[in-house]
């Protein structure tokens, strides 16, 4: 059976969150609930808010997504 494919999203960090979960803001004005992926956390990478950060999120689960970058 195939691995559902990821889908690739863009925001922008409005809250931290305790636990290394944020409150994402997207273009359409929609806010959604991510968590730093794992090579992220492993790595050191800090985010902030007001940090543009890319993201994946699973086509069965809308409201949750993993931030895999983050960008300039």
């Amino acid at each position: 059976m195939a691995m559902e494919e990821a889908i690739v999203i863009e925001g922008q960090i409005r809250t931290g969150l305790a636990g290394t979960m944020f409150r994402v803001g997207l273009q359409n004005k929609h806010e959604m609930l991510a968590t730093s992926s794992g090579k992220m956390r492993k790595r050191y990478v800090r985010l902030t808010v007001g940090d543009r950060v890319r993201m994946e999120m699973s086509p069965y689960d809308l409201n949750k997504a993993r931030i895999v970058w983050r960008l300039k």
